[in-house]
């Protein structure tokens, strides 16, 4: 599990084949699970200046690769007894977006990022949503886009500084919507409102 708080901003040594190799400040250990960009990544290898991760196939058909080189987010796992900040993020992608616009308003940034129609229905106006492992709440949603607003500091301090017109980035969607869409699906007939409730009371 993460928060989708950056811990670093870590730069890619080199990725060959499944191998994805990292220098980082922080200090790994064999087994780490770490999101890279928002994916959750096992350490596979340990350098003297950092740690390699593998990429299994169905990890590589679901991410965006052209964004592992140069920098990179990372966030190690969290651990018990942590602080927990951010949202409930478990590094599972769920879509690839592409940046329509980034828009300047003064003491913030506004980013429009389209995202196929299958995936609207989990993300949700003032929920949070996952970019490239940052956590960031949702403003507004249309038909095939949402909208997010950033503050000056978060763009400084993420790779959001990068992105432009035609970025792609990784997308986690909501755990909760995907979830209850999830149940909501394989129920026979309506709900009632009991079970609605007991729905929204597991999580």
């Amino acid at each position: 599990m993460f928060t989708g708080l950056i811990r670093e901003i870590a730069t890619v040594k080199s990725f060959v084949g499944s191998e994805l190799s990292i220098r980082s400040k922080y200090k790994a250990k064999l087994g780490d699970s770490i999101a890279i960009n928002g994916a959750c990544l096992s350490v596979v290898k340990l350098t003297g200046d950092g740690f390699s991760v593998e990429l299994s196939p169905e990890s590589q058909k679901h991410l965006v690769l052209e964004n592992f080189k140069n920098e990179v987010h990372i966030e190690p796992a969290m651990m018990m007894g942590d602080r927990f900040e951010g949202h409930i993020v478990q590094g599972h992608i769920d879509a690839i977006g592409t940046i329509k616009e980034v828009r300047n308003s003064g003491n913030s940034f506004d980013i429009f990022i389209s995202v196929d129609k299958k995936f609207i229905p989990y993300i949700v106006p003032k929920g949070s949503i996952t970019i490239d492992g940052v956590s960031l709440t949702v403003n507004d949603v249309n038909i095939d886009n949402f909208r997010l607003t950033i503050i000056p500091i978060t763009m400084r301090e993420t790779l959001f500084k990068n992105y432009k017109k035609g970025t792609k980035v990784n997308i986690e969607t909501d755990m909760f919507a995907r979830y209850v869409s999830h149940i909501i699906s394989h129920q026979k007939g309506t709900l009632s409102w009991d079970e609605v409730d007991a729905i929204s009371a597991r999580y």
